[in-house]
């Protein structure tokens, strides 16, 4: 959040958190920290989060619960609200339509906020996260002036 002249500008920033190799108690705390580091960073007031779904790999969907788990703490260690939303209501937000390809939703990201170039899918996936939770909370437009794109996430 920034403001200016007394004026709140709303705004969003992406990137990859990277948990690295090593035990997963390991890699939780390197999640940990680095969402740590982004909240510190950018002083959001709010953290919109993309529900698990069961996946077709029991293992990758534990896996992910525990990443949204840290992440989720993460935002509640903060003092921040956390909104969750399926991937159903994320894509139907973006792209008016829940089954959407992952091509259109970052198509769609990439046209909403007016970047320069395609987001990653990663950050195409967060960014869509996002826009639903401002769709939703009607926190009105998110503005990308005076951010950078570099490697497919605004910085």
């Amino acid at each position: 959040m920034i403001e200016s002249a007394g004026r709140k500008l709303h705004y969003v920033a992406s990137g990859c958190v990277k948990s690295g190799q090593g035990d997963l108690a390991q890699r939780l705390k390197a999640i940990l920290e680095g969402l740590h580091e982004v909240i510190a960073a950018h002083g959001p007031l709010e953290v919109a989060v993309e529900k698990v779904f069961v996946n077709v790999n029991p293992q990758s969907t534990l896996a992910l619960g525990q990443a949204r788990g840290t992440a989720i703490c993460a935002a509640v260690l903060a003092g921040l609200p956390v909104a969750e939303y399926t991937a159903l209501q994320v894509k139907q937000s973006v792209v008016g339509n829940g089954h959407a390809r992952k091509d259109q939703v970052q198509h769609m990201v990439r046209r909403l906020l007016a970047l320069p170039g395609e987001p990653s899918p990663d950050a195409a996936d967060a960014l869509a996260c996002a826009i639903c939770h401002a769709h939703g909370a009607k926190l009105g437009s998110i503005s990308t002036k005076g951010l950078r794109f570099r490697k497919g996430r605004l910085v």
